[in-house]
């Protein structure tokens, strides 16, 4: 019986090594996969290269995990903002290192990575620092950047609902970066606030399909355990966005 789901979040986070490439979803605290943050900053693993499009949000989820010193480098596209003081203060100090990414280019570079596409060129970033170092190439009278794929070794992705299969659906702006991430990531490890029976998801609502999902773990207060498996309520209303 092909089943990913896994007891508990230290079981979900077990195995990430020091070192690792790690994306973790969420649009500042839309969609963060706080539980597994909090699971990893457990587990111990350091050195991590983390890949969000912000650098934490005040001083829970990926703030904290940077304020214990485990992330030596961030990728993201929006470091800095009025609660981002743990990065903040860690990137002045010195301590982390930056690589600024476009919004855009982040999101497409990670898709790219999923979508088994090596590189790309992109119009954004031409002409200022952020394509110092890169080819660039005109195509058709424009100026093009090129942009390579960004991979991870694990992706850390909040999802509303999810079967054993790890088929996954979303619930509105929370959706953001989850879906490509687990696309691109080596190892996909996702939190749900449901798990479901088999067949209770519409397959029309599916966003990410059971193929990039190897661990699912429930967190929510409507996640419950019968028999030593995991079953979840019938209703699992807006999941479609």
């Amino acid at each position: 019986m092909i089943s990913k789901l896994v007891p508990g979040l230290e079981d979900a986070v077990a195995g990430i090594p020091d070192g690792a490439v790690v994306m973790i979803g969420g649009f500042g605290r839309a969609g963060q996969p706080v539980e597994l943050i909090d699971a990893l900053l457990a587990q111990g693993a350091r050195d991590l290269t983390v890949i969000n499009n912000n650098a934490g949000n005040g001083d829970t989820g990926l703030a904290a995990l940077l304020a214990a010193g485990r992330v030596r480098k961030m990728i993201c596209s929006f470091p800095r903002q009025s609660d981002s003081h743990v990065f903040d203060g860690l990137y002045r100090a010195g301590t982390v290192e930056l690589e600024l990414v476009p919004q855009g280019n982040l999101a497409e570079r990670i898709r790219a990575a999923g979508a088994g596409i090596g590189a790309f060129f992109t119009p954004t970033g031409f002409g200022t620092a952020l394509a110092d170092g890169k080819e660039t190439r005109e195509i058709n009278g424009r100026n093009y950047v090129l942009e390579y794929a960004l991979p991870a070794d694990v992706a850390l992705v909040s999802a509303l609902a999810g079967d054993r299969w790890g088929n996954l659906v979303y619930r509105k702006t929370a959706r953001n970066f989850g879906p490509i991430m687990a696309a691109a990531a080596t190892t996909t490890v996702v939190q749900v606030d449901e798990v479901v029976e088999l067949g209770v998801l519409d397959p029309e609502s599916v966003v990410t399909p059971g193929l990039y999902v190897d661990r699912i773990v429930a967190v929510g207060e409507r996640a419950w355990l019968r028999g030593g498996e995991f079953v979840g309520a019938a209703s699992i209303e807006g999941n479609a966005s």
